[in-house]
This record gives C-alpha cells, sequence and structure tokens, in this order.
C-alpha cells in the first residue's frame, strides 16, 4: 500500500500527485503525493538507490514521470514551458556545472535566456549572499569545488526561483567547504523565505537545514513530517 501524506498547509506552493518514474522495468519513483507549503525547507532522505534523486528531477521535468504530475501553484506543470518551470523550480547539483568564462557570465546565463539583463550591483549582491564578493571576473576554472558550488547557487537564485531543489550538493566537497555551503544555505533559505527540497544522506545535516523531513524507501514515501519527529 503506498503511503500518501501531507501535511496541513494552507495553499500548497507545489503538489505532486501520484508520480511514478519507471526505467527498464524498474521502478523508481512509486506514487509519491505530497504538498509543499511556501518557505518549507524539506530535507528528503532515505537509502541509497531508494529514489531520492529521481523524485526531486520529476518535480521539474529534469526526468518525465510515466504517472502523476505536478502542481506549481495549482497550475499544471506540463502547461509551463519546462525552460520556464525550471527558472521557477531551480536546481542545484551534486557537481557544479559552470560554463567557461568569468563568475559573472554564469550569473547572467539565466537572466539572458529570458531576454533580461541582471545588473553588475544585483551580480554583486548575489556574490555577497554566497560570500563570493569581488569574484565577478574570476574564471571558473581557477575555482575550487566549494567556491564552484556556491557560483552555482548563486547562479541559480538570478532566476529568483519560486522553489529550489538541491540534489546532495555538499556531498562531493570537504568537510569544511561542505559546512560553510550548508552554513550560507540556512542563512538563504532563512533571510529570503526561500522554499527548497533538499536531498542528503546525512540525518545530521537534514536537522541541521530542513524544517520537515521526507523518508523515501524503495521509490514509496514512507513518512513526512517535521524535523522534531524524527526521519
Amino acid at each position: 500500500m503506498k503511503l500518501e501524506v501531507s501535511l496541513p498547509t494552507s495553499q500548497p506552493i507545489l503538489k505532486a500527485e501520484g508520480l511514478t518514474r519507471v526505467v527498464g522495468g524498474k521502478v523508481l519513483v512509486d506514487g509519491i503525493s505530497v504538498e509543499v507549503s511556501c518557505c518549507d525547507v524539506i530535507a528528503i532522505v532515505g537509502p541509497s538507490g531508494s529514489g531520492k534523486s529521481s523524485f526531486l528531477r520529476l518535480l521539474n521535468r529534469l526526468d518525465e514521470p510515466d504517472k502523476g504530475t505536478v502542481y506549481l501553484e495549482g497550475r499544471d506543470y506540463r502547461s509551463i514551458p519546462p525552460r520556464q518551470l525550471r527558472q521557477q523550480i531551480g536546481m542545484v547539483l551534486q557537481q557544479p556545472y559552470l560554463f567557461p568564462g568569468t563568475v559573472a557570465d554564469n550569473i547572467r546565463f539565466g537572466p539572458q535566456q529570458r531576454g533580461e539583463t541582471i545588473s553588475p550591483e544585483q551580480i554583486e549582491f548575489l556574490l555577497e549572499q554566497v560570500s563570493l564578493s569581488g569574484y565577478e571576473d574570476r574564471e571558473v576554472s581557477t575555482l575550487s569545488g566549494g567556491e564552484a558550488q556556491r557560483v552555482s547557487v548563486a547562479r541559480t537564485l538570478a532566476n529568483s526561483p519560486k522553489i529550489l531543489l538541491l540534489d546532495e550538493p555538499t556531498s562531493a566537497l570537504d568537510q569544511a567547504a561542505q559546512r560553510e555551503v550548508e552554513r550560507l544555505l540556512v542563512k538563504i533559505f532563512r533571510e529570503q523565505s526561500q522554499t527548497c527540497l533538499i536531498v542528503t544522506h546525512d540525518p545530521e545535516q537534514a536537522n541541521r537545514m530542513a524544517t520537515k523531513v521526507m523518508r523515501i524507501e524503495a521509490g514509496r514515501l514512507v513518512k513526512f513530517g517535521r524535523v522534531e519527529e524524527g526521519s
């Protein structure tokens, strides 16, 4: 029996209904339904291979569900052009994939795709948010792993996403860089009231960063509750 759970909420900003993905006969995501309220920070936890990242990728159509759909502010996301959807539901991957060029070039990219120009002052503000003031003209090839991940976060935030998806954003970093990126993300969540879903393999990180926890096992949602209720 599939568990379909939602916490009491007013108007969900994001609602997944029966999301299912099957690849090569293997069920990666099995009928997950959940509601996300504005300003929620939800950690997605579970065993390796349980479908955490697969579920996350369905939320902005990096992968397509075989069944089910997602509603963004009440609108079926299949009616939203994928590029527009991914601006509204931004994603930061485990490995930061930056474009060749400068840090500023990378931050400008998203707004340029929708015909907008981001000002030098806005770039400076975004870099301040991730503790990289003065990095505008740095070539991305010279950045450390932690710096590159912070630029990836700033680049995603340049689109002013309604929801931020983070797929194990610190797991590829050393411990010092991991805690620095984690600290900066928590600061952004709080100061900008950012709605976020974050996949993590670390229950302690989930407790430090999130307000709610989803536990996925064998592709199914088995628990959804507030952090203090345990994961």
